[in-house]
């Protein structure tokens, strides 16, 4: 019998087939080695074994937590995992299961980032990464599609989708702003009663699973809110996220690299909503366009590494500290700073995502049924198509041309590209990746393994 059912007033053959830490571990491992293909490979991934093949928890329970973990800041897939360890065998059960969701892709990051550093401007790996950018493009345009035939189910959110690209991509709104606005919106809509705004149906859902069987019954003590216990928690995450913040930041000064990467993904760790695809719009713009850490180019390279390996997509920000750091070593060997720079990108990213769950958590569980969060959640997906879009026309830009220009003036602030210096060779890439996609159905693994190979192929042939 589990912890889990031991603090429940349930009868004891509920639980006959209760779920051991050892089983659980092992499933959660399971879970992050299958983790490929960004936020909704992962859900997939996790609502077969975790829904369909375990039954540890029912469809309408899972789309509930998914839906408010939708709703916090940072990888809502990461964050799922560890709400749903965190059911089964309290803080142990989510540390497990949301650490163990990124340590894959920690490993074979790290390890990717120290090649391309190393070797990234030879011949062959080049090539290899000039097939999986046009790869790339093509899978987040496909994801544009995807969340797009899901959220905008009515004109009003098609407008909203339309406004949040509009805003971000030629008036470069902040991407918190965008989504705190449509969130507003929706709450509102919700409220008013507006059918538009109504949450997506949870479908079935009956009370045979686990965790739901066990909160049917009785509400174990971690599943009920409570005050004292959710500012000690707070605390505690607060402290292990901001300290090494504030101690770099103390130690090294304000303008160091290492400083400036704990405070931006810090900053980032906290507005960024909406998906990996989302978030990955606000860092890549301000990695390349503020800060200057990455070139656009290689912050599509980053973005293929954390597409062909396990883990969270937002695993990128490692890539990212990693060069970040690697550019601007000071006294330490480029290699170890690097390293050094990657893992606290890492850091201070994934650490406030195991403070919004175990903190908020028991409260989110209160909230089943709340129609108008559940408005203002149908609002912030539809402005996040627009913002994936944006985040698929900028990839568009710095891959499929050689050059672009800045258009500035009257409000507007964005990037045009300069049509002779279209990529010829990529374009033709781009186009046959979107094409297996889109009409073949081609899976991605297939799709990313095949553009790598024919970029290999346009260098040994010289078109590239």
């Amino acid at each position: 019998m589990t912890d889990l059912a031991a603090n429940t007033k349930a009868k004891p053959e509920a639980y006959a087939h209760g779920i051991s830490f050892r089983e659980a571990l092992a499933v959660w491992l399971r879970v992050a080695i299958l983790s490929f293909g960004g936020p909704a490979g992962q859900i997939a991934v996790m609502h077969r074994i975790i829904v369909e093949e375990k039954h540890w928890i029912s469809e309408s329970r899972f789309l509930h937590a998914l839906n408010y973990c939708m709703l916090l800041p940072g990888p809502e897939a990461q964050q799922l995992a560890t709400y749903i360890g965190w059911l089964l065998h309290r803080t142990a059960g989510g540390l497990v299961a949301g650490g163990l969701f990124i340590v894959p892709g920690i490993i074979t990051i790290m390890a990717l980032s120290y090649i391309y550093a190393a070797y990234g401007n030879v011949g062959f790996v080049e090539a290899l990464f000039f097939g999986l950018k046009a790869a790339v493009l093509a899978i987040v345009i496909e994801a544009v599609v995807r969340v797009g035939k899901r959220a905008l189910r009515n004109r009003i959110m098609i407008a909203l989708a339309g406004s949040a690209f509009v805003a971000i991509f030629f008036f470069a709104v902040p991407f918190p702003v965008i989504i705190v606005a449509a969130g507003l919106i929706g709450f509102v809509g919700s409220r008013l009663g507006r059918p538009e705004f109504a949450g997506a149906e949870h479908g079935g859902g009956k009370n045979t699973a686990v965790i739901d069987s066990m909160l049917g019954e009785a509400v174990p003590d971690h599943v009920k809110p409570n005050a004292a216990r959710t500012l000690r928690v707070s605390a505690i995450w607060l402290a292990l996220w901001l300290v090494p913040v504030a101690a770099v930041v103390a130690g090294l000064g304000p303008d160091n690299v290492f400083s400036q990467i704990a405070i931006f993904f810090s900053k980032m760790a906290m507005v960024t909503f909406g998906g990996a695809y989302a978030v990955l719009a606000y860092v890549a713009q301000q990695a390349a366009d503020y800060y200057h850490w990455v070139q656009p180019r290689e912050m599509l390279d980053g973005l293929g590494m954390a597409e062909t390996t396990p883990g969270p997509l937002i695993m990128v920000v490692q890539f990212v500290g990693f060069m970040a750091a690697f550019r601007d070593a000071g006294a330490l060997p480029p290699m170890l700073a690097a390293t050094l720079g990657g893992l606290l990108a890492t850091w201070v990213t994934f650490a406030p995502c195991f403070l919004w769950i175990f903190a908020g958590a028991p409260y989110i569980e209160t909230m089943r049924g709340n129609k108008a969060l559940a408005g203002a959640l149908s609002a912030i997906t539809a402005a996040v198509v627009g913002v994936i879009l944006n985040l698929s026309i900028w990839f568009a830009l710095h891959t499929l041309f050689r050059q672009t220009f800045e258009v500035r003036g009257l409000g507007l602030a964005f990037d045009a590209p300069v049509l002779s210096s279209v990529d010829i060779p990529a374009l033709v890439l781009s186009i046959a990746a979107a094409t297996a996609i889109f009409r073949f159905k081609v899976g991605m693994l297939t799709v990313l393994a095949a553009s790598c190979a024919a970029g290999v192929l346009l260098r040994l042939t010289g078109l590239i």
